[in-house]
């Protein structure tokens, strides 16, 4: 992941376990010491990173990483802490998912701070699908949390005991995009379907996306998964990609460097390689456009700079951060 620092700097994670500083104007960068230990095996290791808008007075910046379970596998972690110059200090953890679990697979993981100042979390199932119909675990959900990590008095499974307290939307299989709508300040989400049926979607209090009830996709090699498509009660798709595009990172454009762009949305692939612009009316879909395939390889985060310049993030064994500039 990636996210910017004040002046031309950014951080970006590696899923190894290292987090670096980097000049967008020399390319030169350095090692962020203090990084907690990660379970890097698979789809785990240490993966979103969120700068605090304040980060000029408080240094503050967020991170979220698959942390090592003594017994049971790993946990998709939360973490809090203060960037002195090339350390991180006062670390402390927010949250955990819960139940940890064995193996590899579907951490999320995105943060974003809402328009409401809350911090939201995008959790995968751990590839434990039917765990995800039930919020009384965290498996497949986007949690909701104050900046200290202390649960909102507004959350919608606080007082009922439905869910997990923390939750607040659940039925996702494993969501590695997430922004802030410019305008109507909702939380949208993108999620890997299975075979076929990636989403995104637009984030409600206590919503059910229903995976794995309902979903455009179908298991590996074929084969029906859940009842349909939609289903009453369960919230519907804006757009879904089938057959699949495997979206990782997403951000909504605005910025003058590209002004048609304004208001669209900006995804990356990982299977074929490209971005997609969505080109949007508010929350209508009225086309895409492939904005440019096999330059790069993987594209893992997209993200846009103040002055609307985008930045990308590639996942291959030569990684890199690259500028989009206009033709």
């Amino acid at each position: 992941a990636l996210d910017f620092l004040p002046g031309n700097e950014a951080l970006v994670t590696e899923k190894s376990g290292r987090l670096y500083r980097v000049n967008l104007e020399t390319g030169k960068k350095f090692k962020i010491q203090g990084i907690p230990e990660v379970y890097a095996i698979g789809q785990g290791g240490l993966l979103d990173v969120l700068v605090h808008p304040e980060f000029e007075k408080n240094q503050t910046l967020f991170l979220t990483y698959a942390a090592p379970d003594t017994y049971t596998g790993a946990t998709t972690t939360l973490m809090r802490g203060k960037l002195k110059e090339d350390r991180l200090k006062q670390q402390k953890i927010l949250f955990q998912a819960s139940p940890p679990i064995p193996g590899g697979q579907h951490f999320g993981s995105r943060i974003r701070i809402g328009s409401d100042r809350m911090l939201y979390v995008s959790l995968g199932e751990r590839g434990r699908m039917n765990e995800a119909q039930d919020p009384l675990n965290h498996l497949g959900t986007i949690i909701r949390l104050d900046q200290k990590g202390q649960v909102p008095k507004d959350n919608p499974f606080l007082n009922n005991k439905k869910g997990k307290k923390e939750i607040f939307s659940y039925g996702h299989r494993n969501p590695q995009g997430m922004a802030l709508h410019p305008v109507s300040g909702k939380i949208w989400v993108h999620e890997h379907g299975p075979q076929g049926g990636d989403e995104i979607n637009i984030l409600k209090a206590g919503a059910n996306y229903g995976w794995p009830l309902t979903t455009y996709g179908e298991q590996y090699g074929g084969g029906k998964i859940g009842i349909g498509a939609e289903s009453p009660g369960i919230e519907a798709p804006v757009i879904h990609w089938t057959p699949s595009i495997a979206p990782s990172g997403m951000t909504f454009y605005e910025g003058e460097v590209f002004p048609d762009w304004k208001g669209d949305l900006l995804v990356g692939s990982l299977k074929y390689r490209l971005l997609v612009r969505v080109d949007l009316e508010g929350s209508q879909v009225n086309g895409q456009e492939v904005v440019f395939q096999d330059q790069i390889g993987r594209i893992r985060d997209v993200r846009v700079d103040p002055e609307g310049k985008v930045y990308l993030l590639n996942d291959e064994y030569r990684g890199g951060v690259f500028r989009m500039d206009p033709i």
